[in-house]
C-alpha cells in the first residue's frame, strides 16, 4: 500500500459520520428541479449506466464480495476476505467489489496476489473514498444506485463480509431481487458468522414468525467461514465461467484507470 493511500484512507476514516456536502446525488434526491436540469441529469445518468456497462461486459464469471471499508489489514475479517479473493481467483472467477479500503481491499489484494481478476466500482464521496491499490479494473460512479446495478449485473455469486449500513443494503437488496425472481438465484454467502449470527437468527424465526417473509426465505442467505465451502457453492450453482465475446455497439474496453466521460 502506497503511503499515498494510507493518508488517503486515514483521512477518510477521520470523515465518517460528518454532514457530507451536497453532490449529485444530493441533489436528485432532494425533490423537484428545473425541467431542462432534471433532463440533464437523467442524462448524466444514462452515460453513467453505459460507462459502467462498455467498462464491465466482459468480464466473465465473477463474485461480488460486499463488505465494511473500516476494518484494517490486521483484522481477523480482512483476512478471511483476502483469502477468499485468492480462492476465488484460483477457482478461475473474478473478484468484483466497491473498490475502496477495508474488506473490499482485502478481498481485492486475495485476487490479484493470486493471479485473478481484480474488479472495483468506486463510488464518488464527500470523504474522497479513493480506489484501492489492487485493482486490475475500476469504473467509477456518481451514483449509488448506479453502482448497485453494476455489481449486481455483472456477478454471477455474492458474498457478504461483515459490514455496516451499506453492506446490509447490499445483501437485502439482493436478497429481494432473488426473492422475487427479478434476478437467478445465485448464491448469496455471508462469512463472519461469529459478526452474522444474531442478524441471521432474527430473520431465520422473529420476521418468518411474523409472517414477513416465508419459511423458504432465509434459505435464500448461507452461512458460513469455510472458504472451501463457500467456493463449492458457488460451483455447484452452475456458473460455466464463458466470458462474452466484443460487440462493436458497447465496444471492449482493456483500461485499467475510470473512464471520467461526463
Amino acid at each position: 500500500m502506497t503511503e499515498r493511500h494510507r493518508e488517503s484512507t486515514s483521512n477518510a476514516h477521520h470523515s465518517w459520520g460528518k454532514r457530507p456536502p451536497r453532490g449529485d446525488e444530493h441533489r436528485l434526491l432532494e425533490g423537484p428541479r428545473l425541467r431542462r436540469e432534471e433532463l440533464f441529469r437523467s442524462w448524466r445518468i444514462f452515460a453513467e449506466f453505459i460507462r459502467g456497462f462498455r467498462q464491465l461486459h466482459f468480464l466473465g464469471p465473477t463474485v461480488t464480495v460486499f463488505g465494511s471499508a473500516r476494518f484494517g489489514e490486521d483484522h481477523r475479517y480482512y483476512q478471511l476476505a483476502r483469502d477468499m479473493g485468492a480462492a476465488l481467483a484460483d477457482a478461475g472467477l473474478a473478484t468484483m467489489t466497491g473498490g475502496g479500503p477495508g474488506i473490499m481491499e482485502a478481498a481485492n489484494r486475495g485476487a490479484k496476489e493470486a493471479g485473478g481478476l481484480s474488479v472495483g466500482c468506486n463510488i464518488q464521496l464527500p470523504m474522497e473514498q479513493e480506489p484501492n491499490p489492487y485493482l486490475d479494473k475500476f469504473v467509477e460512479f456518481r451514483y449509488f444506485f448506479v453502482r448497485k446495478v453494476m455489481l449486481v449485473k455483472y456477478s454471477d455469486a455474492f458474498i457478504a463480509m461483515p459490514g455496516g449500513f451499506g453492506t446490509l443494503d447490499e445483501i437485502f437488496e439482493t436478497a429481494v431481487l432473488i426473492q422475487t425472481g427479478k434476478i437467478e438465484r445465485f448464491p448469496m454467502i455471508v462469512m463472519g458468522s461469529d459478526f452474522w449470527e444474531r442478524p441471521m437468527n432474527f430473520v431465520r424465526t422473529r420476521m418468518v414468525e411474523e409472517g414477513v417473509i416465508s419459511p423458504g426465505d432465509p434459505d435464500l442467505i448461507r452461512m458460513t467461514d469455510d472458504i472451501d465451502e463457500a467456493v463449492g457453492w458457488i460451483a455447484s450453482s452452475g456458473t460455466k465461467g464463458t466470458p462474452m465475446k466484443p460487440a462493436r455497439v458497447l465496444g471492449e474496453s482493456g483500461a485499467s484507470e475510470p473512464d471520467q466521460t461526463t
